[in-house]
């Protein structure tokens, strides 16, 4: 299993239709669509005998946007990723020349540690990281400036 930041999981890419994610991966063990956010709806696929789950956004005609891994066996940039602790991932972050992160403990315990530019979010259940979220870049939307 290979993370592909702002790329895909494995094979998979971002954009990938509901068909192609199914002949890569198989069916999912469940689905659930999630319609509780005004004019977002959201078709999601567990794989939770694998360790992840993939997110099919119906605005953008039910293409792959987002992607959570919580199998243990994953890799990123070579290194498997769940046997890094949060300074080691900032680290192997730096390393790609990526400095910018936040970090947040919410309510409920779990800390994220985010890279925003990358679109990922790391989460650390006492110290140790339980899943990984991430999906397409999003492009910073650009304000066009004509001269009179």
């Amino acid at each position: 299993m290979e993370i592909k930041i702002g790329i895909g999981l494995s094979r998979l890419v971002f954009g990938a239709s509901m068909k192609e994610a199914e002949n890569v991966f198989g069916s999912a063990n469940e689905t659930e669509l999630i319609d509780d956010i005004e004019d977002c709806k959201t078709t999601v696929w567990y794989y939770s005998e694998n360790g992840f789950t993939l997110f099919f956004e119906e605005e953008n005609n039910h293409f792959l946007n987002c992607v959570d891994v919580e199998n243990t066996e994953s890799m990123l940039w070579g290194h498997r990723i769940f046997e890094l602790k949060e300074k080691q991932i900032i680290e192997l972050f730096k390393s790609k020349g990526i400095v910018k992160y936040e970090t947040e403990v919410h309510d409920w315990g779990e800390k994220r540690l985010s890279f925003d530019d990358l679109n990922i979010d790391f989460y650390f259940n006492k110290n140790q990281l339980i899943s990984i979220n991430y999906g397409k870049l999003i492009q910073d939307s650009q304000i066009l400036i004509l001269p009179n």
